[in-house]
């Protein structure tokens, strides 16, 4: 595996690469690596003759400092985790690579997405996400990115991204399934600042999206909402949200006509950590 911690020597590797028509596929990561940024390293490799991966911590996406100071960093792990993968390419940025005093900072125009769920609380979220994805894509030049579904309202906010820099005819967007620990629980970054009774209340999150899809057929959303509200406050969680949305556009539904494809999505703090999980429910 080589590491590059500058734009331009990245960018004249990639450059020799892709004049040999070797496709390259991309992950990018906020590093502390886990077994669900590993298969999508894998899948990269089954797909394309380049992977690369990019650890860096996206100032710019986090509206909470605090949350960002205590974002976990295992760089060392990292590195060995990617080379058990047998990665090709790690990219490191400094802040000032990826944002330097030339940067344009261009607002995007999102529309409804930046308005619900993630983007109502967290506010200017979803804008530092695109930031770092527009400078990351004009980097790497990727044919393909690789994503994961627990990040699902990020994965249609850069999918609105590239229509918006104009990328949509060179960049194949592959979104893997959410890969969950043995007990159900989605596998994140943050699950590493879990104590150990909180690590044990926090698979409350998917036992709640299993139970609002076991009992789908009683069409009454509202009440299931409020069940899984419940069960997450009995566990010691503070609810962001509950919701129901149509699994293609992430419009909110409180009514359901057994027909659409529809997601549950929950966001919520146990302690000071806050997790978020979807499930496709139908």
């Amino acid at each position: 595996m080589i590491l590059f911690k500058k734009e331009a020597d990245l960018r004249n590797w990639l450059d020799a690469q892709q004049k040999k028509d070797r496709q390259v596929g991309f992950i990018p990561t906020m590093g502390a690596l886990h077994q669900g940024h590993i298969s999508l390293i894998k899948t990269a490799k089954t797909n394309t003759a380049i992977t690369v991966c990019s650890i860096f911590v996206n100032p710019t996406q986090f509206n909470d400092r605090k949350d960002f100071d205590k974002y976990p960093a295992t760089p060392e792990n990292d590195i060995y985790l990617l080379e058990k993968a047998d990665c090709d390419v790690l990219f490191m940025p400094s802040e000032k690579e990826i944002y330097p005093d030339s940067f344009n900072k261009t607002h995007y125009d999102l529309g409804y997405l930046e308005t619900i769920l993630e983007g109502k609380y967290r506010p200017g979220h979803f804008q530092g996400v695109c930031k770092v994805m527009d400078r990351l894509l004009h980097i790497v030049n990727p044919n393909h990115l690789y994503l994961g579904q627990k990040d699902y309202q990020q994965c249609m906010v850069i999918k609105k991204l590239i229509q918006i820099i104009g990328l949509s005819k060179s960049v194949e967007i592959i979104v893997s399934p959410t890969l969950r620990e043995n007990d159900g629980l989605a596998m994140s970054s943050r699950n590493i600042r879990l104590d150990k009774e909180s690590r044990q209340k926090a698979i409350t999150i998917f036992k709640s999206l299993c139970m609002i899809k076991e009992n789908l057929l009683a069409k009454n959303l509202e009440g299931l909402k409020k069940k899984a509200w419940t069960m997450l406050e009995e566990n010691s969680f503070k609810v962001d949200y509950v919701e129901i949305a149509d699994a293609g556009d992430l419009s909110i539904i409180n009514e359901w006509n057994g027909k659409r494809k529809i997601i549950g999505l929950i966001a919520a703090y146990i302690n000071d950590v806050r997790l978020i999980d979807n499930m496709i429910l139908n």
